[in-house]
């Protein structure tokens, strides 16, 4: 798939950003496929996964314009009135990510971070055969999947709305600029 005419759009995801998306997306779907039967290979995909969701929580505080917390996660009010106009059909288009896609952002790097941590604590000498640790494991990991079906339904609905394909964008990084309804 090749970029879209640079003309005609810019670029909102700046490579770091789109690597780790992506690398988020290959570590959580190896770490699944691994989870039974493969031991050191599922242990070592869920600390990739650890670093790689380190490395984009450092970037969302040091990060190029929308790859920064502080562009995208809205205030709870703001993101309850987005979702209000979601419902309604009559949601503004976002430059960035969209007060609903901030919040889920947060949310998935935290499953992924209490998902790698249970994990990484049943490894160790204190916690192994601990119960309470795995099924935490388990529970966090299944809220993952759970939370990503909501991800990626939320990027097709609003790549719908929108006329927008929020999927190849993720890939190469550009979106069409702002119109004047749109929000920076």
């Amino acid at each position: 798939m090749s970029a879209p005419d640079t003309e005609k759009t810019m670029q909102v995801w700046d490579p770091l950003v789109r690597i780790t998306h992506w690398l988020l997306v290959a570590s959580v779907a190896l770490a699944w496929l691994t989870s039974e039967g493969f031991g050191r290979w599922h242990d070592y995909i869920g600390y990739l996964a650890l670093a790689v969701a380190a490395v984009r929580i450092g970037w969302g505080f040091t990060g190029t314009k929308y790859a920064r917390f502080s562009q995208f996660v809205r205030s709870i009010r703001h993101t309850a009135a987005y979702a209000g106009s979601v419902i309604a059909g009559r949601q503004k288009r976002y430059l960035g990510h969209n007060p609903l896609a901030g919040w889920m952002a947060l949310a998935l790097l935290l499953m992924v971070l209490l998902t790698g941590a249970t994990g990484w604590l049943y490894t160790t000498d204190a916690y192994w055969g601990v119960e309470w640790v795995e099924e935490l494991h388990e529970a966090s990991a299944y809220i993952m999947l759970f939370l990503i079906v909501l991800h990626i339904a939320g990027a097709i609905a609003t790549s719908r709305h929108h006329r927008e394909n929020l999927i190849s964008g993720m890939m190469h990084g550009n979106k069409r600029p702002a119109g004047q309804d749109d929000i920076v």
